[in-house]
């Protein structure tokens, strides 16, 4: 078994997990309490309340993972190494798991619809290791290059691939997030 296996699993396990609850309920709740249309009535920007709600969650989502870099044998640089990947990672996960709370009417909605997109995203990249059939579709997923580069943390290096499906990925769920805060009908 490759050196700190289980802590790279878990790690990408958690980015699929730990920021889709927060701010999908954040925002489901907002909206179904009315407080998203006071804001949005106030000016404030999409760009905005994502940095302002996103901020915190992301910064608790960084300390768990904190915790799980401390369980893994890593020296000071690939611990930075590790901490950059998961930061980045949790950023896609809290713009993917916004749209679901923008779309969401209550809370109730936005968490029947989160576990399912959950699940996919924090268990593609362990099935990913058993098929290879689930290792080409998921791909395309964030958390399927996530896993990968840490996977290779020891000897990373930045590749294309890596690096384009993460930031298509992080494009495509801030414009959709962006569409879907504009033309929320609250």
């Amino acid at each position: 078994m490759p050196e700190n296996f289980f802590v790279n699993l878990f790690a990408a396990m958690y980015i699929g997990m730990a920021p889709l609850t927060s701010i999908a309920a954040i925002i489901s709740e907002e909206k179904e309490k009315n407080t998203l249309r006071v804001l949005i009535m106030s000016n404030v920007k999409p760009h905005e309340y994502l940095l302002g709600i996103g901020s915190y969650v992301w910064f608790a989502c960084m300390l768990g993972g904190s915790i799980i870099c401390s369980a893994g044998d890593y020296g000071f640089w690939t611990g930075v190494k590790f901490m950059g990947i998961m930061a980045t990672g949790i950023m896609a996960s809290m713009l993917i798991r916004a749209i679901i709370g923008i779309w969401s009417r209550n809370q109730m909605m936005a968490t029947s619809i989160t576990v399912p997109v959950m699940m996919i995203f924090s268990f593609a990249p362990m099935l990913s290791m058993f098929n290879s059939t689930i290792e080409k579709a998921a791909g395309i997923l964030y958390s399927e290059q996530i896993s990968r580069m840490l996977g290779h943390i020891n000897d990373l290096k930045l590749d294309v691939k890596n690096a384009g499906v993460i930031g298509i990925n992080i494009f495509i769920a801030a414009l959709i997030f962006v569409i879907s805060f504009r033309k929320c009908k609250l």
